[in-house]
Formats: C-alpha cells, structure tokens, sequence
C-alpha cells in the first residue's frame, strides 16, 4: 500500500515588518510557495525607509512617498502574502500557538504554526520636569515624522533642541539647520557621538558648530519651564520644539510577559538559528541581542543591515537551509554636513580585556595631485599578538565609506592587520592614492609589530610632558611650526638638518618625535634609534592632538 505523504501547509505569522520583517517574509514567500504569510503591523506602514526620515525635514528628500520602499498593494499581489496594518498585537500565547490583536478598537486572535518576531526598538522615554508642556517628539516611522513636519507648517518654529547626539540626532538636527531653524544639541557623554572614539568624533563637533549648531556636550537638561531649557551647567534657552534622540531600547514587553527570555535592556535571547525561549517562536533586527563577532559578547546594534541579513537568514532556516547567524561587527556610517564618519568593530571603550594597539592615519581620499582631493582620517585597532583587525573609524569629506567597507570585509575574512599590505586595491588618480591609507595602515601596523616604531598616544601626552625624563622633539619647518603650533617646551629641529644636530640630544631622556602626521616623525624615529637614542613617535602627529588636545598646544 503507498501512502500519500503531502506536505501540510504552514502558517508563518509575522510581527512588524520594515527591514527584517519584509527580509524575512519575501525571502520565506520564495523559498516556499503554498504556506501562509500573515504580517501584523501596529502603524499603517509595513514598509519604509526609517533610515530616510530625517531628510524629509529639510527636503533632501522632496516626496514622502519615496520613504515608502515598497507598496502594500504590491507585496500583497506580488507575494500573496496577509499583511494586517494598523494591528497591534497585545498578546502572545506559546501553549496555544495563538496571538491576539488589536484592529479597530476590536480584539481578535490568530493561529500560528511559526512565529516570527521582528517587532524592532521604540524609542527612550525621557523624564525631564516640564517636557510635558513643551512640544517636543522622537522620530522613529511616518507618523512622527508626519507630526513634526505638521508642527513646523503650522508654527513655524525659530529653535529646535535636540536631546541626543547620536546618529538620529545629528541628522535631524544638520535637516533642521538646512530647514532654516536654529539647533541646540544636547548630549550627556563627554563627546559627540558615543559609539566611536572621542579624537574621532571631536572632529563631527567642530563640524556641528562650524555649520552654525550651538553643541553642549557633558551636559543635561533638568527642566523646561513655558518653553525654556534649562541646563545642568547653568545656561538656559528659549526653544519652540524638541526633539528626543538618546536612543532606543528592544520593543519586547508583550513577550517577557508571555515568558521569553530576555537580557540587556529587555533585548530577546536567541541562538544562532533566532529560536527564542520558547519552541516555535523566533525572533530578528533590533528587538534581539546578537553576539558581536569580534568580542563574542552579547551586543544591541539597532542597524538596517544586520536586520535585513538576519530576516533573510532566519526564512532560510526556517525553509530547511543550512544557515546560522555568525554575529554582527556593527559596521555603520553618518552623513554630518559636509563630513561622514564611518566605523566598523569594536571601539577602545569596548575592548576591555582585549590586548590592543591604536594606529592614526591622514590621507587623501585620492592622488593629491588631481584636483578636490581631501583628507580622511583613519583609525585602526588591532591586536599586536595575534594580529587580529578588532575596529576601525574613519572620518573625512569623500571615500570614509569605501575605506571602512574594506576594513569591515577584512574583518569578517579573518584577514590579519598585515594582510592590509598586500590588498590590491583599484587605483587612478581621480579615485585613490598607489598607496591607499588603507595599505598605509598595514604598513604602519607591520612597523609596530616588527619592533621598528614605538608610538605614543594622544592621550599620553599631557603626563609624558610633566616627566623629567621626556622630551619633545618638533621635526617639521620652522615656517610650520609657527603657523601651525607646537608642543609647549619642545624642542625644534627641522628633519632635513637632523642629521647634523643630531649630537646636541640627550641620550638620557626619552624623546618622543612629532610632526603633522606622523610619517616624517617616523623617518626622525628610524636615523635616531640607528644612533642609540631612546625614541619614539607621536602616532596622528600634531593634526591629531590638536583635534583634542588644543590646550597642549602653544600657538
């Protein structure tokens, strides 16, 4: 006797769409096309370009239809698949393989065979006494960007103030200043932008407030009262609208109560295949805690790219493909007027336990002979006993996102910090350099590991020039150290006459060697060690203290 053995259609349910939602469910849709697709969406929109929405305020981006990124008409047709906007799901109960929503201020329920969790993060609340009285928003999907963009029209506000100095804050208020409105911007941390380096983001503040932003960094409000901020430093402002960017946390309260797992900031627990907890339910983007491929550690990292990897990654699984989640590096990127700052990896806050060196670079973005060539700055971390790339930031006008997408793959190849040599990149004049910074650094991390350069760091500087047993030696003109600077109590000798002054140093003291960048400090470094002094040399140059140590600096 043959008994028939069909396949039984399944019923994949999915909560909130957008990036790994709608990764998961069209990739699902064409690796299986009999089951049921079924999206619930608490707004009206299941899929859109968050990413996009700052540049609406100032008109970067004219049409509000362009965020949407695809039609709810057509994924339906397209993909036959269920989608249920403006539903939001209340409940979820794992014995009974069913969740209930909320459609029209009606309560209905759904079955599932799988469940997919894409629910992503909603913004933090703040508690400031008066924020209440005063216009203020977050700006996480259309509605709110649909209501800010109702208050200016309908206002037309002179000041904005912008809590938060990450990604979506700068954005919003570099729009705003672009929209014509004055910007305060407010951050807690002692820098801008906290996720990269302070010598890195120094250079996005001056950016901020070269292009007219009135930046309080280290700094808090405790009040607003009848549409004025108050300060923890003191000062006070009026302002007409606020506008809260210090973050998001995972949106996840329906499923702890329904007995998942959770961690740091209430994030989802998952493994490599995004099972959560609880059998049958899975879970992707930024509701969930992944581990960072480099630290191993578990991480939040709210990005677009890694959600629409893991949702196509998680329909493979769930189609039967041999696929699992390998971890996140984090790699992100920030249009700031007329600068980008990109990183990749860990940062030097996260690499606690973790043996590392720092290397600073400047260079052209292209040969310097072809014209509009401008700099980068490029900051690599690496591990000087294994040789392990752990980060990388970069910052510049043009070519910080090439560089650091380079980086990002070398990191996820394995690639050792040497390796950076031998990359053959494509080169001509209009678009690098023979020597792209990016080999620069594995040139310099060779030197390093080799023993034929010893650094200093910038941060090193303020107690080395204390010491008794240091000094500073100046290596670049006479012309440009009166322009540019200097060390205060340094020492001056131009490196073309180096060679017949050597004999004036003492060779009982440690001398650290500067010049701009570094690269003529270097070759000071190699005449002086092959003369038997004790030498070492200023990694970044002075271009780099300068960005955050201008107090050291004698002018």
């Amino acid at each position: 006797m043959i008994i028939s053995m069909e396949k039984k259609n399944k019923k994949i349910v999915v909560i909130g769409g957008v990036a790994g939602g709608m990764s998961f469910a069209t990739r699902y849709r064409r690796l299986n096309q009999e089951d049921d697709i079924i999206i619930f969406e608490k707004g009206p929109y299941v899929s859109f370009a968050n990413c996009g929405l700052p540049y609406h305020i100032s008109g970067e981006i004219r049409s509000r239809s362009a965020l949407l990124v695809v039609r709810e008409q057509l994924l339906m047709n397209r993909f036959r698949l269920d989608i249920r906007s403006n539903s939001e799901v209340i409940k979820v109960n794992p014995e009974e393989k069913t969740i209930e929503y909320i459609y029209q201020d009606q309560r209905f329920v759904e079955s599932y065979d799988e469940l997919v969790i894409s629910t992503g993060a909603k913004p933090i609340d703040l508690e400031i006494k008066g924020i209440e009285k005063t216009p203020h928003f977050s700006l996480r999907n259309i509605p709110d960007l649909d209501r800010i963009m109702g208050f200016i029209k309908t206002n037309q506000p002179k000041h904005a103030t912008i809590i938060g100095a990450g990604y979506i804050g700068l954005e919003v208020a570099e729009n705003l200043i672009k929209k014509g409105i004055s910007v305060s911007l407010i951050e807690k941390s002692i820098e801008v932008l906290p996720i990269v380096d302070i010598e890195m983001a120094s250079q996005i503040r001056e950016e901020l407030i070269k292009q007219g932003v009135i930046v309080y960094t280290n700094n808090e409000i405790i009040q607003f009262e009848e549409n004025k901020a108050y300060l923890k430093s003191g000062v006070s402002f009026q302002t007409d609208l606020v506008v809260t960017a210090v973050g998001v946390n995972p949106d996840t309260k329906i499923f702890q109560e329904a007995g998942m797992m959770t961690g740091m900031r209430s994030g989802i627990l998952v493994d490599d295949t995004f099972q959560t907890s609880i059998p049958h339910i899975y879970a992707v983007g930024d509701a969930i805690i992944v581990k960072h491929q480099i630290s191993h550690e578990d991480a939040l990292i709210p990005l677009a790219s890694p959600a629409n990897r893991q949702g196509r990654q998680l329909a493979d699984i769930l189609s039967g493909l041999p696929v699992k989640n390998k971890g996140t590096l984090g790699t992100s990127i920030v249009k700031v007027f007329d600068l980008s700052l990109a990183s990749t990896g860990l940062n030097e806050k996260q690499l606690k336990g973790i043996p590392y060196q720092a290397i600073h670079l400047n260079a052209n973005d292209h040969a310097s002979y072809y014209p509009n060539a401008t700099p980068i700055y490029l900051k690599v971390l690496f591990n000087p006993q294994t040789e392990e790339i752990l980060g990388a930031q970069a910052v510049g006008q043009k070519g910080v996102d090439k560089r650091i997408d380079i980086l990002a793959t070398a990191i996820k190849a394995k690639l050792k910090v040497r390796d950076l040599q031998e990359l053959e990149l494509s080169y001509a004049p209009p678009y690098s350099s023979a020597k792209d910074i990016v080999n620069l650094a594995g040139y310099v991390a060779s030197n390093i590991i080799l023993g034929l350069t010893k650094t200093v760091q910038w941060h090193e500087v303020e107690n080395l020039s204390a010491s008794d047993d240091v000094m500073f030696l100046d290596v670049r003109t006479s012309f440009e150290r009166e322009a540019q600077g200097y060390i205060e109590n340094s020492l001056h000798i131009d490196l073309d006459q180096l060679k017949d002054q050597y004999e004036t140093l003492p060779k009982d003291q440690r001398i650290i060697i500067y010049c701009e960048t570094g690269t003529r400090s270097y070759h000071a470094e190699r005449f002086l060690r092959a003369k038997g002094f004790n030498v070492f040399n200023l990694d970044g140059g002075l271009t780099l203290l300068s960005m955050t140590k201008k107090e050291l600096i004698y002018v």
